[in-house]
C-alpha cells in the first residue's frame, strides 16, 4: 500500500468481515495497491513439502510477481527462515497491520472464489460452504466418494490410495455429477 497514505475505511482481520464486506474491500485495496501479487501452492505441493514449506513456496511466487520489488516485508505469524528476504513477522498481523490486513482480504476472497468454482466441480464436498476444512459433512463426502486432487493427501480423512515412484501419494478422483 502506498506510504503515507490515508488507510482505506474499513480493512480490518479479514476473519472479522462478511463476505460482502471483503469482496467490496479487495477491490478497493487492489485499486490503491502499488503493486499486489498472489502466490498459491498445490495440494501436491503441500504433501511433498509440508505446510510450512509450501506456505513459503507460495510467498516467494508472490514476491517475484510484485511489479514494484519489496525491499521488507511484512508478514503474519512467526518468522520464516527459508523465506529469502528481509522480513518482519507480525502475530496475528491480519488484526493488528494494515498492510497485512489487506492481504489477508484480498488472499481470502481469492481462495474463497477458488473454493467456489471448485465445489461447482465437485458438489459433494460441500467447499463453497466448508472452505476445505475437515467438518463432518467433508470428512463424510470423503469417507463416501474419496477424494480428488485439490485434496491434501497428508491431511487426517483423505486416503490415498497408491503412492508415485518418489512415495507422493496419488489422489484418485471420484467421477463428478
Amino acid at each position: 500500500m502506498p506510504p503515507g497514505a490515508r488507510s482505506l475505511p474499513g480493512v480490518d482481520d479479514s476473519k472479522r468481515l462478511t463476505p460482502a464486506t471483503r469482496e467490496r474491500l479487495a477491490i478497493r485495496i487492489r485499486g490503491h495497491a502499488l503493486s499486489l501479487a498472489l502466490g498459491a501452492a498445490s495440494a501436491r505441493e503441500v504433501d511433498r513439502h509440508n505446510v510450512y514449506h509450501a506456505t513459503v513456496l507460495a510467498m516467494r511466487r508472490a514476491l517475484a510477481r510484485l511489479r514494484v520489488p519489496a525491499d521488507h516485508v511484512l508478514v503474519d505469524g512467526t518468522p520464516l527462515a527459508t523465506l529469502g528476504v528481509s522480513h518482519t513477522a507480525v502475530v496475528k498481523g491480519d488484526a493488528t497491520c494494515y498492510a497485512i490486513a489487506c492481504a489477508s482480504i484480498v488472499a481470502k476472497v481469492t481462495r474463497d472464489r477458488l473454493m467456489h468454482a471448485l465445489a461447482r466441480r465437485h458438489p459433494v464436498y460441500g467447499w463453497d460452504h466448508n472452505a476445505g476444512y475437515g467438518t463432518a459433512q467433508h470428512l463424510a463426502a470423503l469417507a463416501e466418494h474419496g477424494s480428488t486432487r485439490h485434496h491434501r493427501a497428508s491431511f487426517a480423512g483423505v486416503r490415498p490410495t497408491r503412492v508415485d515412484a518418489a512415495g507422493v501419494p496419488l489422489i484418485v478422483s471420484p467421477p463428478t455429477s
